[in-house]
């Protein structure tokens, strides 16, 4: 699963189904200020709280197409939807209320949004960078058997294999809707060439990681609720 396609005319979500859209975050102005008209008072209210113009724009679009494809989905017009938010932020459709979940996760210049029925879910994307602190930052913020794993990896391999693991990490958590206090409690697969896997989680409820490849320069992972089900990678055109 390689391939990021052009987006099919009618968006059908199966049971069994996770449709993961990238988006770019740097739009042209006119198509940034569309978005923002569909975007609700406290939306834009958020967005103008944003120092920097760069900021504003990203949030603008990740909303907007947010937007724009739960009313593809749904077959209604993306100013008619109304978001809510669970205790520890998680964000989820308010009204029309359904079968639909998603969950929404950007970094660098892409934004990923990802869709499912009757599951929870999570996505999360990732711009691998050179961190002076990397080392102390896996230290804090892996599991103690993830640390591990990560301190036995050559030098060569720790940016790879740090950000694999966190953006693995990212998507379970934004999963089960638990937050950071969560991080140490489950452990993912990291090192370079193995596969995506959750190897430890808390309780009896099933979980589903993929990888979400073919993004040069990232990492990115989806985990959802259940069985293991078909993802879609589709591209987001904009409006």
């Amino acid at each position: 699963m390689t391939a990021w396609l052009s987006p099919p005319a009618e968006l059908v979500l199966g049971a069994d189904e996770v449709h993961v859209w990238r988006a770019g975050l740097v739009q042209p102005p006119a198509v940034i200020a569309a978005l923002a008209q569909t975007l609700s008072d406290d939306e834009r209210a958020r967005a103008a709280r944003f120092h920097f113009e760069r900021d504003r724009s990203a949030y603008t679009v990740a909303r907007g197409a947010l937007r724009s494809l739960i009313g593809r989905y749904l077959g209604l017009s993306p100013d008619q939807l109304v978001f809510g938010y669970r205790d520890k932020g998680k964000p989820y459709l308010a009204s029309p209320q359904g079968e639909l979940r998603f969950n929404v996760s950007h970094s660098g210049g892409l934004a990923l949004l990802a869709f499912v029925r009757s599951r929870e879910i999570g996505v999360d994307i990732e711009q691998r960078r050179q961190l002076s602190d990397l080392v102390s930052l896996a230290r804090t913020s892996f599991s103690p058997n993830e640390y591990a794993v990560f301190s036995r990896l050559p030098t060569a391999d720790h940016v790879e294999a740090f950000f694999s693991c966190w953006s693995r990490k990212e998507a379970f958590i934004k999963a089960t809707g638990e937050g950071v206090s969560q991080l140490a409690d489950f452990d993912v697969s990291l090192a370079p060439g193995e596969p995506a896997q959750l190897l430890r989680v808390p309780g009896e409820t099933i979980w589903w990681l993929q990888e979400l490849p073919g993004i040069r320069d990232y990492a990115a992972a989806v985990v959802v609720e259940g069985g293991k089900v078909s993802v879609g990678c589709w591209e987001w055109m904009g409006l």
